[in-house]
């Protein structure tokens, strides 16, 4: 039966030998966890909750095939038996959900942040002070083996396939373009050459790994940086990933030292889906759209106008992990929108901390703070100020089981976000009010508008006063 609100969005589709029940890929986000203590256990509470929430299809965070290619210091690989072990428990737990999840490959090549970068040539990144050192012939055949090895152990440690990460200025990235592969071998030189590389991974991995195994190639369909691929080459790469043996191409939006902005609040709703379309019709695979989208209405929109076949949503899933089972069930507006701050998320990151969310910061602590929690002694609990501190505590605390009330001296609730939300290009935190106001009403919380009070007001009709 067709969904009513969002028919095509909840329109099962076939990748590979999957059937998904809908259209919404959870896209790939490092989280930091993956290199904590105790972070694969975490991982796997953060993945199945996300499973359970509605994703058809989940990518890992970035996970290396090697040493050189971590991102920094200690970054997660899949080399070994031993890694494929520990990771065992997050494809479970997904699985345990009924979700499906992918594991996505990437080497970051001269974006690697330690001494130890290999890249295509000996260029240095603008984003990094390292060097890499060129990989020879032998080094580069050593690296493709790399990524099918960590395919073949992603395979063993249970997940459903491998996200090749092929965009944002990666390794793989980073042999297609002349700026960064000056090569006069086998690997450079030519396009036919330069795309070598990846085409000769995705060819292996399939190979390897067999029929029934997912292979989703990231594809950069627009570099955003000077001498980057012609269409003519996104093209021709994406119909020779397809040969090789790819499921599904996802879409890359820019490298990472690309100065125009891709997924920040003042980048319109599913703003470069036009690229996916553009795509649309030179493969029979399907294409998945991404970049900010953060809600059901965009992504239908999206698939009703044909310029994909599924969309990719990441820091949404960080926002609200039930971003997709809130739309199936008509309660959209109680979703907790990705407001596209990066405050919580990427910018922890950047500092080596764990990736959480601004409007969500249970995100990547599920265990700390569970949904099912309930208090023991409910009380009755007053809430002073509407801000988002106010309006965090009043939710959290009915959510408890405590009996709420709300005081705002205003005639609106919000605090300073009604400031905010006026700024140009901050207009999302129109959405983050509007679920608060949902939530407010959903969990019974009686709230005072035009209403100032002391602590006399308080202290006699209530347990506990929380001042915001």
């Amino acid at each position: 039966m067709k969904n009513e609100h969002y028919p095509i969005l909840f329109d099962p589709i076939r990748v590979g030998h999957l059937t998904l029940p809908n259209r919404v890929i959870m896209g790939s986000m490092h989280t930091g966890l993956e290199e904590s203590k105790g972070g694969m256990e975490a991982l796997a509470r953060f993945y199945a909750e996300r499973a359970a929430g509605g994703a058809a299809l989940i990518v890992t965070g970035g996970i290396s095939p090697n040493r050189e290619g971590v991102l920094g210091p200690g970054g997660a690989r899949m080399q070994r038996k031993k890694h494929a072990q520990e990771h065992r428990v997050i494809a479970d737990a997904v699985h345990g959900e009924g979700g499906r999840i992918c594991m996505q490959i990437l080497h970051g090549g001269r974006y690697s942040y330690h001494p130890f970068n290999v890249a295509p040539a000996a260029k240095k990144a603008p984003i990094n002070r390292f060097k890499p050192r060129k990989l020879s012939n032998r080094g580069v055949l050593r690296t493709i083996r790399a990524f099918v090895r960590s395919a073949k152990l992603a395979q063993s440690a249970g997940y459903d396939g491998v996200e090749v990460m092929g965009s944002e200025g990666y390794l793989i990235n980073q042999f297609l373009v002349e700026a960064t592969n000056n090569r006069n071998d086998q690997w450079g030189g030519t396009y036919k050459n330069r795309m070598r590389f990846p085409v000769e991974i995705v060819r292996q991995i399939r190979e390897a790994c067999g029929p029934d195994f997912v292979i989703m190639y990231r594809l950069s369909m627009l570099d955003l940086v000077p001498n980057g691929s012609s269409w003519e080459e996104v093209i021709q790469l994406a119909k020779a990933i397809e040969t090789a043996g790819a499921n599904v191409i996802n879409t890359g939006i820019g490298w990472h030292e690309a100065r125009i902005p891709t997924i920040a609040t003042l980048v319109p709703r599913g703003h470069f889906s036009f690229v996916t379309e553009k795509l649309k019709g030179s493969v029979n695979v399907p294409l998945v759209a991404t970049n900010r989208f953060n809600n059901p209405e965009t992504c239908e929109m999206a698939l009703r106008e044909g310029v994909a076949d599924l969309i990719s949503m990441a820091r949404p899933f960080l926002a609200d992990p039930e971003i997709v089972n809130k739309s199936e069930t008509n309660r959209s507006d109680e979703i907790n929108t990705c407001i596209g701050c990066n405050q919580a998320c990427l910018d922890h990151i950047f500092k080596r901390k764990v990736a959480t969310c601004l409007v969500n910061p249970r995100a990547s602590h599920e265990g700390t703070w569970p949904l099912l929690a309930r208090a023991l002694n409910p009380r009755r609990v007053a809430v002073v100020g509407s801000g988002p501190a106010g309006l965090s505590a009043s939710i959290e605390a009915a959510r408890l089981g405590h009996h709420v009330e709300l005081f705002e001296e205003s005639e609106t609730i919000g605090g300073q976000f009604n400031l905010a939300k006026t700024i140009p290009g901050k207009e999302e935190f129109h959405e983050t009010l509007r679920y608060f106001q949902s939530m407010l009403a959903k969990l019974q919380v009686k709230v005072h508008l035009n209403r100032h009070v002391t602590a006399d007001d308080l202290s006699s009709q209530f347990d506990s006063v929380i001042v915001a």
